[in-house]
């Protein structure tokens, strides 16, 4: 199992620690660390980036991806605008999510919402080497759907 830390700044005190919510769940759930006098209201059509009062640390060789969480897109419009968003290893400011409603109604975005899910992930580093020709394949330039027909 790989270890993630963090640390929990001011304005995230009182909020869950990432979890996962079930024992098979890819993704752990983020709350939005915004103000209890304060949420943020998303006009359809509006984005906004929303703390989570986390800054987080994990090994080289791995990312974490911000992911929409599907209940909050079905019901409501409202996904992650850059999903999957990716954190970088290197990477030790504040996670925070960029939220975009897409739906029909104001979304209202209060403190301890689940507003996304981190998953995870093992990333693979390659090296880039130029060339004059690449090996042909059966598929060849088809992209855009090409092979669906």
């Amino acid at each position: 199992m790989t270890e993630i830390r963090f640390v929990r700044l001011a304005h995230g005190q009182g909020l869950p620690a990432p979890r996962y919510e079930s024992e098979a769940a890819a993704g752990m759930d983020l709350a939005a660390a915004v103000p209890e006098d304060a949420p943020i209201m998303l006009a359809p059509g509006a984005r906004a980036l929303v703390p989570t009062g986390l800054v987080l640390q994990f090994p080289v060789g791995f990312e974490a991806q911000v992911r929409p969480r599907s209940g909050l897109a079905f019901r409501h419009g409202v996904t992650v605008l850059n999903a999957p968003g990716t954190i970088d290893a290197d990477y030790r400011g504040e996670l925070k999510v960029l939220l975009v409603n897409l739906g029909e109604e104001d979304f209202l975005v209060s403190r301890g919402a689940r507003i996304a899910q981190l998953v995870v992930a093992a990333v693979a580093r390659a090296e880039v080497t130029e060339t004059d020709a690449l090996d042909p394949t059966t598929r060849g330039e088809g992209g855009f759907g090409s092979t669906g027909r």
